[in-house]
């Protein structure tokens, strides 16, 4: 070939390869690039997308925001602005004080009661109103306190006043007004365990008190037992011209032999088995006494009862003996309830008592319920030997369980037949009277 000739192909057959050369590397940089613009538009385009949703959600807030406004207004009168109640102002002695402790370790607890009564006696003399405290249940006020030891033991406290003006065991009639009667009922300490039983120091029950007077009847305000609690300080008349005042109470002729009462004492009580409780107490004088307790519900039914032996300690008298049983239908709220006490004596005959009361609880309104009872009593050897005492009575109870109050009446005759041939007048006591417990 001609020289001239290669020097003219040379240059054109670079010509021709090189652009295809270029617009190979062309078309790889144009993919990648591509690729790379699509990544940022996906990008781009899901955070547009986040940006759209919180918006939509700040609309939905403004929203619901701007309904409430909307309601709210509406609400409001437009004539006048809403008014604003205040509470008037109260002095000191209106605003109610918690009861608290002074320490604030124990829990406290304040009750009581008020049970006020008047009497119509007719005696043989002239018939008269006597204005007392019931001393059945008399007036008191009542401070418990108690503190959580471990989750079984419980340490606790009660402290109990009684404040009976004109007591019923003390109003007679030759003193209508025997004036304010104090009586410390409770001043204890005590330990109490589900598992170990209670154990207490100090004043109050005995272990054979309220032996004799275990009682479902609604009728135990005034009338129980202790059928002498109502006239307890009246004195019975000698039948004749004169009617001349003796100087024997009911109390002396008629007793339940209800245990040893409320005396300084050391007392223990067992855990409940079966329904059974055991109570004994080492008491003041060298006095002591056992109870045996009992309560039950079953078949319809419900039972309360209790036996107990006390030793009194007293020159002239040996042990004494008591119990009582009450029985209650619940459906029908009829009842029977039934007592008997005997004190045994070195030097006379063992003075007796027998009681038997038949009740019914109804309710016939929303108030609350109706109680009725009747009873007997049969006393023997009191107050001196071969002296017989009965009592006859009829009752009834009506509560208002909102208002934590009770009103009942009674009637009763007491007659004692004295083994000396004196002959003594009937005595017929009314009693009205009305319990409010707090």
């Amino acid at each position: 070939m001609p020289f001239q000739i290669q020097y003219i192909l040379l240059p054109a057959a670079v010509l021709l390869v090189f652009p295809a050369i270029c617009s190979a590397q062309a078309v790889l940089l144009d993919a990648a690039v591509l690729q790379q613009m699509q990544e940022t538009v996906h990008l781009q385009q899901k955070q547009l997308e986040q940006q759209a949703e919180q918006i939509r959600q700040q609309s939905r807030k403004l929203e619901a925001l701007k309904q409430q406004v909307t309601s709210l207004l509406q609400s409001v009168p437009s004539s006048k602005p809403p008014a604003v109640h205040l509470p008037p102002p109260v002095t000191s002695a209106a605003v109610p004080q918690p009861v608290t402790s002074g320490n604030d370790r124990i829990k406290l607890a304040v009750s009581g009661q008020i049970n006020r009564a008047v009497n119509s006696v007719s005696d043989g003399g002239p018939t008269k109103l006597y204005h007392l405290d019931n001393n059945a249940s008399n007036s008191r006020i009542r401070f418990t306190g108690s503190i959580q030891i471990t989750d079984d033991l419980q340490l606790g406290t009660r402290l109990e006043l009684a404040i009976s003006p004109d007591s019923s065991l003390r109003v007679s009639q030759t003193n209508q007004s025997p004036g304010d009667y104090f009586n410390q009922r409770w001043a204890e300490l005590s330990l109490q365990s589900t598992t170990l039983g209670k154990l207490s120091l100090g004043k109050g029950d005995t272990a054979s008190n309220g032996s004799a007077s275990r009682d479902l009847s609604c009728t135990d305000v005034v009338q129980y037992a202790g059928i002498n609690a109502i006239a307890s300080g009246m004195l019975f008349r000698e039948t004749g011209d004169d009617h001349g005042l003796t100087t024997i109470k009911v109390r002396d002729a008629f007793r339940s032999r209800d245990g040893l009462g409320r005396q300084s004492r050391l007392r223990y009580d067992s855990p409940t088995l079966f329904g059974f409780t055991l109570a004994g107490s080492i008491a003041s004088e060298q006095r002591s006494d056992l109870a045996l307790y009992w309560g039950g519900e079953g078949y319809g039914f419900k039972a309360l009862g209790a036996a107990a032996m006390a030793n009194p300690r007293r020159n002239d008298s040996g042990l004494q003996y008591d119990g009582s049983l009450s029985l209650l239908h619940v459906v029908s709220g009829l009842n029977l309830t039934v007592s008997g006490g005997i004190q045994k004596r070195a030097i006379a005959k063992d003075s007796t008592n027998l009681y038997v009361k038949l009740g019914w609880i109804a309710k016939f309104t929303r108030l609350g319920y109706t109680a009725f009872g009747v009873d007997y009593t049969n006393s023997g050897n009191m107050p001196t030997t071969d002296d017989r005492g009965y009592s006859v009575g009829a009752a009834m109870v009506q509560s208002f369980e909102k208002y934590a109050t009770e009103l009942y009446l009674q009637h009763r005759i007491y007659s004692l037949k004295q083994s000396s041939g004196v002959l003594l007048d009937d005595m017929q006591v009314s009693t009205v009277g009305v319990r409010v417990k707090f």
